[in-house]
């Protein structure tokens, strides 16, 4: 499938709260990593799309879901959301040793992800 759903990612107002209802709830593993500017949380699901769980990088926003969808070029493919009418709320930023990201707002209001894994 091109362009597949790759991660999903829950940006949460409060992370120990969320890791001890999913956790339990789905019984997943939950491993705490060190990232740039602050912790994450991988889960780790099995079979299928894993995620993670961080504080909410927006002050005062609502804890929500945040789907990525893989891309080949990241710098194009958000060019091409733009021009489509999206808004960009964080441009392309790479997490080194594991690619790139950006965020959108589409023309719906909704939010989605970008990702391109870093080259082997």
């Amino acid at each position: 499938m091109p362009n597949p759903f790759v991660h999903i990612e829950l940006n949460t107002t409060d992370v120990s709260k969320a890791k001890t209802f999913y956790g339990s709830l789905f019984n997943w593993t939950l491993e705490d990593m060190s990232m740039p500017g602050g912790s994450y949380t991988m889960i780790k699901v099995g079979e299928g799309t894993g995620g993670g769980i961080m504080k909410h990088p927006v002050p005062g926003a609502p804890s929500a879901w945040l789907a990525y969808v893989q891309v080949d070029n990241i710098a194009t493919a958000t060019a091409k959301a733009k021009s489509l009418g999206a808004t960009v709320m964080k441009d392309v930023t790479e997490i080194p040793g594991m690619g790139s990201f950006s965020v959108l707002i589409d023309p719906t209001g909704a939010a989605i992800a970008l990702w391109q894994p870093k080259a082997k």
